[in-house]
C-alpha cells in the first residue's frame, strides 16, 4: 500500500473512532476507580471512553468496529496460514521497512561460535532454539512435543527453588529478583547443545485421562499432564525443583497490549475482591531493566515482563542463549555448575558493540514484535456467533477476559495511538485453580496464578499452527477442553458451561472460534 494511502487508512479509522466517541455525551454510572488513572485525556474525554468501553447489553447485532477487533492495526488480508504474520495495516512506509527488516532478524538462524558467517554467531552454548521463529512457528502458538522423544522446539521447562537464605528472600520480596535458579540447571532446562557439550536432559511428559459430564448427555475427556526430567547431563537437580512447562504464546497484537494505558489495567485489579463477586485480579508489578522502578508486568504466562522489549531480550538470553545490549549473557542460561559451558567462546564482536546481538538487532525484533497485526474476526453477524457471544457474556467470562480498551493517545508508537480494541484480557494475575497450578510462583504471581491470555486471533490456531491446543502447556486439545480446565476464581463460569444447553456450548466455541 501507498504511504499516502496508509495515512488515509489511518486517519479514517481513527475518525472513525472519535465519531464513536462523540455519540456518547453521558458520564458511565460507575464511579472513579481509585487506583492511577489516565493522564493522556482530559476528563470529558475520559468519561467517553469509559462508555465506549462498556460491556455490550445486546447481542442481536455486532458492535460498531467488532470487526475491525484491532482498530486500524487489523489486518483485513485472506485468512490463511499466515494470517498472524502480517503487518499492522496502517504501518507508515518507513514502518513497513523496519518491520521487514526486524522479520528477517526474527527467523535468522543462530550458529554456535566461531563460524565464517560471524554476524550469526552466539548460539548457546546451551539453547531451546535456533531462532525466534523456530519457537512462535509462524508467529503463532506452541505445542507440546507429539512424544518424548521429539525435540520440544516451541516448549520448554520452567526451573526454580524455593528462596532459601535471607538474602535471596529479601531479593524476591523486594522484586530484584522474581525466582531463584536451579543451581545446576539455571532458569529453564535447554534440551540442545553446540557441539562439544551435551545438552541438559530432556522433559518427559505423561498424561492420564478424565471424562467430564456435560448437560444433555454430553461428555469431555480432559487429560491431566504430569512432568518429569530425564537424561541429565550435568547431576541431578535440587530436591526442592519446581518445574513449570511453557509453550511459545501467539505474536499478534503485542504493541498494542503495551499501549492500554496502566491506569486502565489497575482498574480493573481488585486483589481483595472487595466487590465480593468472587474476581480477585491482580496486578503483576516488575523491575523496569535497571531500574528501582516498579511497572505493571503484561506480557509471559505470568506477565513477568513489563514490555515487549524486555520480554524479545530475556528470549533472546534464556531461549537461544544470544546477548544482548539489556542482557549481557553471552553464554546464556549457563551456570557456574557448568564449567564447560563458559568455556566455550561466545559471539561478541567488538565492532558491533558489547553483545552478541548488537542494539539495531534488538530494537528491529522488537519493533516487528510490536507490529504483527491481530486478523479482523470473521461472521461477527452471523446469529450462532452473537448468541456464543451472549453466552460469553452471561457465563461471567468477561469478569477476566475484558472485552475492549482504548489505548493511550499518547503512546510513543503513533500508529498505536488511541485505537478502540477487543483483546479480552484484562492482562491481570487469577487463581486459576489447583487443577492447572504449576506450584512455581514468580515475582507476584503464586503457583496458582496466571495472567488472563487475550484471545484474539484464538479461533485461527488451527489455520496458522496446524493444530489446536491450548493453556500454558497445550494440554487442552480443543477449545471446550480449555474452557473445562478452568477453576479458582473461574470455577463459576466454568460450571455454566458445563450446564449449558448443548446448543448454547456449541455456539460459545462458535464465538471464540471467531476471534
Amino acid at each position: 500500500m501507498k504511504p499516502d494511502l496508509m495515512r488515509l487508512v489511518h486517519l479514517t479509522n481513527t475518525f472513525c473512532l472519535a465519531i464513536l466517541l462523540s455519540s456518547f455525551s453521558g458520564a458511565v454510572s460507575a464511579e472513579p476507580s481509585p487506583q492511577p488513572w489516565r493522564n493522556d485525556l482530559t476528563q470529558e474525554e475520559l468519561q467517553k471512553v469509559l462508555a465506549v468501553i462498556q460491556p455490550a447489553e445486546l447481542f442481536s447485532t455486532a458492535e460498531r468496529f467488532e470487526q475491525k477487533q484491532a482498530g486500524a492495526t487489523t489486518s483485513t488480508r485472506t485468512v490463511n496460514s499466515d494470517a498472524f504474520s502480517h503487518f499492522s495495516e496502517n504501518l507508515s512506509f518507513e514502518g513497513e521497512r523496519d518491520f521487514k527488516l526486524g522479520n528477517g532478524l526474527f527467523k535468522k538462524i543462530w550458529v554456535s561460535s566461531p563460524s565464517s558467517t560471524r554476524a550469526s554467531d552466539g548460539l548457546g552454548p546451551l539453547f531451546n532454539a535456533r531462532s525466534c521463529q523456530r519457537c512462535h512457528l509462524k508467529d503463532g502458538r506452541g505445542h507440546p512435543p507429539e512424544s518424548n522423544a521429539d525435540i520440544a522446539t516451541s516448549m520448554f521447562l520452567r526451573l526454580s527453588v524455593p528462596p532459601r537464605t535471607e538474602e535471596e528472600k529479601a531479593a524476591i520480596s523486594s522484586g530484584q529478583l522474581q525466582r531463584i535458579p536451579e543451581p545446576t540447571y539455571g532458569g529453564q532446562l535447554q534440551d540442545q547443545a553446540t557441539p562439544g557439550l551435551p545438552a541438559e536432559g530432556r522433559m518427559l511428559i505423561s498424561y492420564r485421562e478424565e471424562t467430564i459430564e456435560l448437560s444433555g448427555g454430553e461428555t469431555a475427556t480432559l487429560r491431566h499432564p504430569s512432568y518429569s526430567v530425564g537424561e541429565l547431563a550435568y547431576g541431578p537437580m535440587d530436591d526442592d525443583v519446581m518445574l513449570s512447562p511453557r509453550i511459545a504464546q501467539p505474536m499478534i497484537g503485542l504493541g498494542l497490549l503495551e499501549a492500554i494505558h496502566e491506569g486502565d489495567i489497575l482498574a480493573l485489579a481488585d486483589p481483595d475482591d472487595q466487590n465480593q463477586d468472587g474476581i480477585s485480579g491482580k496486578a503483576s508489578m516488575v523491575l523496569a531493566p535497571g531500574s528501582d522502578k516498579k511497572q505493571l508486568g503484561r506480557f509471559g504466562w505470568k506477565a513477568s515482563n513489563s514490555s515487549i522489549r524486555q520480554q524479545s531480550a530475556n528470549a533472546f538470553a534464556g531461549d537461544i542463549g544470544i546477548s544482548t545490549p539489556d542482557v549481557l549473557a553471552h553464554w546464556g542460561d549457563c551456570t557456574a555448575a557448568q564449567k564447560d559451558c563458559f568455556e566455550q567462546p561466545n559471539g561478541v564482536q567488538e565492532n558491533l558493540g558489547t553483545s552478541e546481538a548488537p542494539a539495531p538487532v534488538l530494537d528491529l525484533v522488537a519493533f516487528y514484535s510490536r507490529n504483527l497485526a491481530v486478523p479482523a474476526r470473521r461472521d461477527v453477524n452471523d446469529p450462532e456467533v452473537l448468541a456464543g457471544k451472549e453466552m460469553f457474556y452471561t457465563a461471567g467470562c468477561i469478569s477476566c477476559h475484558h472485552p475492549k480498551f482504548v489505548t493511550r493517545r499518547n503512546a510513543p508508537q503513533k500508529e498505536l495511538q488511541f485505537q478502540l480494541i477487543w483483546p479480552y484480557s484484562d492482562l491481570l494475575l487469577h487463581d486459576m485453580g489447583e487443577a492447572l497450578a504449576d506450584g512455581r510462583p514468580v515475582g507476584d504471581a503464586t503457583g496458582r496464578e496466571w495472567r488472563t491470555a487475550p484471545l484474539w486471533g484464538i479461533g485461527l490456531t488451527q489455520t496458522v499452527n496446524g493444530h489446536s491446543y491450548f493453556l500454558h502447556d497445550g494440554r487442552a486439545r480443543n477449545l471446550l477442553e480449555a474452557v473445562l480446565w478452568h477453576g479458582g476464581e473461574a470455577q463459576s463460569a466454568r460450571d455454566k458451561v458445563v450446564t449449558m444447553s448443548p446448543e448454547d456450548r456449541k455456539s460459545l466455541i462458535r464465538f471464540l472460534e471467531s476471534l
